[in-house]
C-alpha cells in the first residue's frame, strides 16, 4: 500500500495535455465498446432469439423487451449516485473505476454463457437478469468517475485545453461503439456465431478496458477522497443550494435521454425492421435528393441493429464540426454559452422526432420507406447530441465543488437514467394485459416529439435565471472563503 502514496495526487504544472490523458481515453473507448456492443443486441436478442429451460424459443413481445431493455439502461444510470458515494467519499475515483470494473468483466462473462446448455437450464432470463445485474453494479462505479477522472488531470496551467479533452473523450466513446454496434448484431445474426460470440466479445473488450486503465495508474492524478468532508460539503447550505442549482437545468436534458434511448437500439431499431434495408454507398447524398432512390449494385444491405450505427459515426465528424465551424459561425451572431448550446441541441432532437413520426405515417399506410429517411432522423439527431451531451459533461465538472465531481457527475447521469425509465414506463403503460397497444406507433412517437418541443420551450425561459461558477482542482476555494462568499453568487455567467 505503499505505493499508493507516490501517484501524483494534484494535477502538473504543465500546458500540454496531462500524460494520464491516452490512458482514460483509451480505457473509455474499449468499455464504451463492450457496453454498446452488448446493447446493440439486447433488444433484438429478447425479442427474436431468447430460449426457454426447454431449449425451444420463446421470445418477448417488443413491447416487454422495450420496457426491459429501458429498465436496464435505468439501472446503468442510476447506480452511479451510489458509485459517487465511494468515489468522493471513501475510496477515490481511481480505486472505485478499478474494483468495480472486475464486477463489470463478471457480468459480460455471464452474458456470454446464457446459450450453453447449463445456462438454457438454469434459464435465460435468468442469466439475462443476472449478468445486467452486474453489469449495472460495475457500471455505477464506473460512469460517475471516468468523466470527473478526467476533469481532474487538468489545473489553471492547462484549463484551456479542458473544453478539447471533453470533446476528444466523447469521440472514443463513440469510436468504440461504432464498431461493436456494427460487429456484434452482425455475430448475433450469424448462425456460425450466435450470442455466445456476440455478448462474448464485449466482455473481452471490458477485460482489456480494465487492464488499460490499471497500466496507466502511475501517470494520472489520483485526487484523494474527502471522507467526512465530502457529506459535510454535500449536505450544507452551500452543497445543497449548488446541486439544487444544478438540477434545475438536468431535469429538462432528461426528456432529451429519453428520446436518445430511443434511437440507440430499441424503437428505432424495431421500426427499422420494417423499412428498406438497402443503403447505397453514398447514403447522405440519398437523403438530400432521392430517399427512396436504390442504387444498382452500389451498396448494401444493412440488419435493422446496424442502423443506429449511424448514431456513433456521425458523432465522429460533428464533434470537429461543431467546435471549429458551428460554434463559431452562430458565435458571430450571438453569444454561445453552454446552456445555449444545449437550448438548440433540444430543438433540434424534437426535429428529428418530426422525421420519425412522418416514417410510421409512411409504414401505417402500407409503405416500405427507404432507411435513408432513418438516416437523415439520425443526422438531425446526432446533431443535437453533439450539443447537449458533450458541453453538459463540461458543464457538469466545471459547475461542481471539488469534493463533489463524482457526485455532480452522477446526477447528471440521473438524467440518463430518468429519461430510460420515464420511457420504461410509458411503454408498460401503453400494453394492455391482452398484448394489445393503447396507442398506435404512430401515436406513441408524437407524444415524444410534443413532449420534447414543450421541453426546449421552457427549458430557454428557466436557463435565462441560470447563474453559475467554475471550479478546478487548482482552484478549490478554503472553508472560509465558503463560509464568507454569498451563497448565490453570480460568478462567472454560463
Amino acid at each position: 500500500m505503499a505505493a499508493k502514496h507516490n501517484y501524483a495526487t494534484t494535477p502538473p504544472n504543465i500546458t500540454t495535455m496531462p500524460p494520464g490523458v491516452p490512458y482514460i481515453i483509451g480505457n473509455e473507448a474499449a468499455e464504451r465498446f463492450s457496453y454498446y456492443g452488448m446493447k446493440s443486441i439486447l433488444t433484438v436478442f429478447m425479442a427474436h432469439y431468447i430460449l426457454n429451460q426447454s431449449g425451444a424459443l420463446a421470445p418477448m413481445d417488443p413491447n416487454e423487451a422495450y420496457k426491459y431493455t429501458h429498465y436496464f439502461v435505468s439501472g446503468v444510470y442510476f447506480l452511479p449516485i451510489f458509485g459517487a458515494v465511494l468515489a468522493d467519499g471513501l475510496l477515490g475515483k481511481y480505486w472505485t473505476i478499478l474494483s468495480l470494473s472486475i464486477v463489470y468483466c463478471f457480468g459480460h462473462l455471464t452474458l456470454a454463457f446464457t446459450d450453453t446448455s447449463w445456462g438454457i437450464a438454469i434459464g435465460e432470463r435468468t442469466m439475462l437478469a443476472i449478468g445486467l445485474g452486474m453489469i449495472c453494479m460495475g457500471a455505477g462505479g464506473i460512469k460517475p468517475c471516468v468523466s470527473a477522472n478526467v476533469g481532474d488531470q487538468f489545473g489553471d496551467s492547462n484549463k484551456h485545453l479542458l473544453s478539447k479533452m471533453f470533446g476528444w473523450f466523447y469521440f472514443s466513446i463513440n469510436a468504440g461503439s461504432f464498431i461493436s454496434t456494427i460487429l456484434c448484431p452482425w455475430l448475433l445474426q450469424n448462425p456460425n456465431y450466435g450470442p455466445r460470440w456476440a455478448f462474448g466479445i464485449p466482455g473481452v473488450a471490458m477485460f482489456i478496458a480494465t487492464i488499460f486503465f490499471w497500466a496507466g495508474r502511475k501517470k494520472m492524478v489520483h485526487v484523494p477522497p474527502a471522507g467526512l468532508g465530502y457529506l459535510r460539503e454535500t449536505f450544507s447550505r452551500h452543497g445543497l443550494i449548488t446541486l439544487a442549482r444544478i438540477a434545475m437545468v438536468y431535469v429538462f436534458i432528461l426528456v432529451f435521454w429519453a428520446l436518445w434511448g430511443m434511437s440507440n437500439g430499441v424503437e428505432w431499431t424495431l421500426q427499422a425492421e420494417k423499412m428498406d434495408l438497402h443503403v447505397s454507398w453514398l447514403p447522405w447524398i440519398n437523403v438530400a435528393f432521392s430517399p427512396f432512390h436504390i442504387s444498382a449494385g452500389w451498396g448494401l444491405d444493412l440488419i435493422a441493429a446496424q442502423v443506429q450505427t449511424a448514431n456513433p459515426i456521425l458523432i465522429l465528424i460533428f464533434i470537429p464540426l461543431v467546435n471549429y465551424v458551428i460554434y463559431p459561425l452562430i458565435s458571430r451572431v450571438f453569444p454561445l454559452t453552454p446552456l445555449r448550446k444545449i437550448g438548440i441541441g433540444l430543438f433540434l432532437t424534437g426535429l428529428s422526432f418530426i422525421v420519425i413520426v412522418w416514417i410510421q405515417g409512411q409504414i401505417d399506410a402500407g409503405l416500405k420507406p427507404s432507411v435513408n429517411w432513418q438516416l437523415l432522423g439520425y443526422i438531425i439527431l446526432t446533431l443535437g447530441e453533439a450539443m447537449v451531451s458533450i458541453t453538459g459533461l463540461e458543464f457538469s465538472y466545471t459547475q461542481a465543488p471539488n469534493s463533489m465531481k463524482s457526485s455532480v457527475m452522477a446526477l447528471w447521469l440521473l438524467t440518463v437514467a430518468s429519461g430510460e425509465f420515464f420511457v420504461g414506463k410509458v411503454n408498460a403503460w401503453d400494453l394492455n394485459a391482452d398484448g394489445t397497444h393503447r396507442l398506435t406507433d404512430y401515436q406513441y412517437f408524437t407524444f415524444f416529439t410534443v413532449l420534447m418541443f414543450a421541453v426546449a420551450v421552457v427549458f430557454v425561459v428557466v436557463s435565462c435565471f441560470y447563474k453559475g461558477r467554475t471550479y478546478l482542482q487548482s482552484q478549490q476555494p478554503t472553508l472560509d472563503e465558503i463560509a464568507t462568499e454569498p451563497i448565490l453568487s453570480s460568478g462567472t455567467p454560463t
